[in-house]
C-alpha cells in the first residue's frame, strides 16, 4: 500500500513538472521580452539605419564597376533566398535524373548479362565528370568574354576558396555562384551519360571512361558556352550572340548527345546477334521506374533553367514540361496502338522521354498551347525514327535509342521553338507563328547545324584516337558471356 502510495505521488509529481515548466517558460519570455523591448526596438533601428547606409554604398559600388564585370560580392543575407533554395533543388533533381533515373532506363532495356555494366556507365560517369567539372570544365563553359571557349579563370575553382558568395552576375545574379556552379555540373553530368544508350553491349569500361572524359571537355564545354555563355556565339544577342534559343538543353544536351550517340553507334559497329538472338529487355520495370525518375527530375532540369523562382519563368516552364511530356506519351502510344496493335511499356517509357526532350529548349518560352503540339509531334516523329527509321536504314546499331529519341528529339524541339516561342511569354523570345518573326527560325536552324557539324567531327575524332590506341571495343568472347562478369566480376542471379 505504501509503495502504491509512493508510486502515485511520484506520477502527480511528474505531471505537475510536465505541465509547469512550459508555463513557466512563458511566464519567464514574457517577463524577459518585456524588459527586452526598449533594447529591441533600439536594436532595430541601429539595424535599419545600418542596412539603408549599407544598400546606399552597394548601389554605389555597383555603380562604379566597369561595364564588363562578371561577377561581385554580396552581403550573405542579400542574395535571393528563395532563388537560391529553388536553384539547390533543382540541381538535386537533375543529379537525380543521372543516378539512378538514367541509370535505371538504361538498364532495363538491356539483356540480364549487362546490366550492372549499363548500371556502372552512368555511376562511373557521374564521378568522373564532376571531378573534371570542378577541375575546369566549369571555366570553360561559363567563364570569360571568348565567343568560343572560357578561359582558366576558374582553375580549381580557386575564386570560390575565398569567397562563397560570389555571384556570376552575366548568369546567375541573385543567387551564389556555388549554386550556379553546381546546378551546370549536373547538366554536364547527365549529358555525355546519355550517350551510353547508343553503345550498350559493346564498350570497353576503360575507353568509356576516357571518352566521357575527353568529350565533356573537347565537344560539351564549348558548346555549352556557345548557346548558353554570356559572351557565347550562337547565344543571347544582347552580348553579341546569334540570338538562338535553347532554353534548357535541347541542342546543348540532347541533341549534342545524340549525336555523339550515333557517331558511337557506327563506330563500334553493329552488336553480335542483331537480328538473330533475343535482345528482349531484361526488366522493363526498371526501365519505367527510370524514366519516371527522369519525368520527375526534369523539373529541375526544365523549370530550373529559369535560374530564378520570383516570377512566373519557372512556372511557366514546369507547366509546359508536364504537358508536353504526356502528350508526346499518348501520342508514342496511340503509334503503337495502331502500328503494333499493343502499347508496351517501354513505349510509353520511351514516349514520355521523348516529349521531355523537345521541351526542353522551348519550356521557358512557348505558352501551353505551343507546349501541347511540340509533344504531339516528338511522340510522333521520335516513335517513327527510333523504331522504324532505324530499322529501314539499317546502317547503325542506336542500341536503346539515343539518336532516335535524344538527337532527333532535340532537333524538333530546337525547331519547333522558333515556330512556338512567344514575347509573351518570354521578353527575350520573338517567335514566328505567334510574333512574326520567321527569322528565328533561321536562327534555330543554324544552331542545330552547328550543334550537328561541331559534335559529329569531335566525338569521330576521340573516338578515332581511342580506337587505335587503347581500343574501344571488347572482344567477341566477352560480348557473348556478358560484359558484367568480365568487365566488373559481378553478375546479377
Amino acid at each position: 500500500m505504501k509503495l502504491a502510495g509512493i508510486q502515485r505521488l511520484a506520477g502527480l509529481a511528474i505531471a505537475a513538472m510536465i505541465i509547469g515548466a512550459p508555463l513557466a517558460a512563458s511566464a519567464q519570455n514574457t517577463t524577459n521580452a518585456a524588459a527586452n523591448a526598449p533594447a529591441a526596438a533600439s536594436n532595430t533601428a541601429d539595424a535599419n539605419a545600418t542596412n539603408t547606409t549599407n544598400a546606399t554604398n552597394s548601389a554605389a559600388t555597383a555603380a562604379a564597376a566597369p561595364a564588363n564585370e562578371t561577377s561581385q560580392t554580396y552581403p550573405k543575407d542579400n542574395n535571393n533566398s528563395g532563388d537560391d533554395a529553388w536553384m539547390l533543388t533543382s540541381s538535386v533533381l537533375v543529379l537525380m535524373m543521372t543516378i539512378p533515373g538514367l541509370a535505371l532506363f538504361y538498364a532495363g532495356m538491356v539483356r540480364k548479362k549487362n546490366v550492372l555494366a549499363t548500371l556502372a556507365q552512368s555511376f562511373g560517369a557521374t564521378a568522373v565528370i564532376t571531378v573534371l567539372w570542378m577541375i575546369i570544365g566549369y571555366s570553360l563553359a561559363f567563364r570569360g568574354s571568348g565567343k568560343y571557349i572560357g578561359d582558366l579563370s576558374y582553375l580549381f575553382l580557386s575564386p570560390l576558396n575565398g569567397d562563397i558568395n560570389i555571384a556570376n552576375t552575366d548568369l546567375a545574379p541573385t543567387i551564389p555562384e556555388t549554386t550556379y556552379m553546381f546546378f551546370q555540373m549536373t547538366f554536364a553530368i547527365i549529358t555525355p551519360a546519355l550517350i551510353a544508350g547508343a553503345l550498350a553491349d559493346r564498350m570497353k569500361y576503360s575507353a568509356f571512361l576516357l571518352f566521357m572524359a575527353a568529350w565533356l571537355l573537347l565537344v560539351y564545354c564549348p558548346i555549352a558556352h556557345w548557346v548558353w555563355g554570356a559572351h557565347g556565339w550562337l547565344g543571347t544577342n544582347s552580348n553579341g550572340g546569334l540570338g538562338a534559343l535553347d532554353f534548357a538543353g535541347g541542342t546543348v544536351v540532347h541533341l549534342n548527345a545524340g549525336t555523339a550517340g550515333l557517331v558511337t553507334a557506327l563506330m563500334l559497329g553493329k552488336r553480335k546477334g542483331l537480328g538473330t538472338e533475343n535482345f528482349a529487355p531484361f526488366n522493363p520495370a526498371y526501365a519505367i521506374i527510370g524514366a519516371s525518375l527522369l519525368w520527375v527530375g526534369w523539373f529541375g532540369f526544365n523549370a530550373g533553367s529559369a535560374v530564378e523562382s520570383h516570377d512566373g519563368q519557372a512556372g511557366m516552364a514546369a507547366a509546359a514540361t508536364q504537358i508536353a511530356t504526356a502528350a508526346a506519351t499518348l501520342a508514342w502510344m496511340g503509334m503503337e496502338w495502331l502500328i503494333a496493335k499493343k502499347p508496351t511499356v517501354i513505349g510509353m517509357a520511351s514516349g514520355a522521354v521523348a516529349g521531355l526532350v523537345a521541351i526542353t529548349p522551348a519550356s521557358g518560352f512557348v505558352n501551353p498551347m505551343g507546349a501541347l503540339i511540340i509533344g504531339i509531334a516528338a511522340g510522333v516523329v521520335c516513335y517513327y525514327a527510333a523504331v522504324h527509321m532505324k530499322k529501314a536504314l539499317g546502317w547503325y546499331d542506336d542500341a536503346l535509342d539515343c539518336w532516335g529519341v535524344h538527337g532527333i528529339g532535340g532537333a524538333l524541339g530546337a525547331i519547333l521553338t522558333g515556330v512556338f516561342a512567344s514575347n509573351k511569354i518570354n521578353s527575350s523570345a520573338h517567335g514566328w507563328l505567334i510574333d512574326g518573326n520567321f527569322h528565328q527560325m533561321i536562327l534555330q536552324l543554324i544552331d542545330v547545324v552547328a550543334v550537328f557539324v561541331y559534335c559529329g567531327i569531335g566525338t569521330f575524332i576521340i573516338l578515332a584516337v581511342l580506337k587505335y590506341t587503347i581500343g574501344i571495343r571488347v572482344s567477341e568472347d566477352v560480348e557473348i558471356e556478358g560484359l558484367d562478369i568480365n568487365l566488373h566480376g559481378e553478375v546479377i542471379q
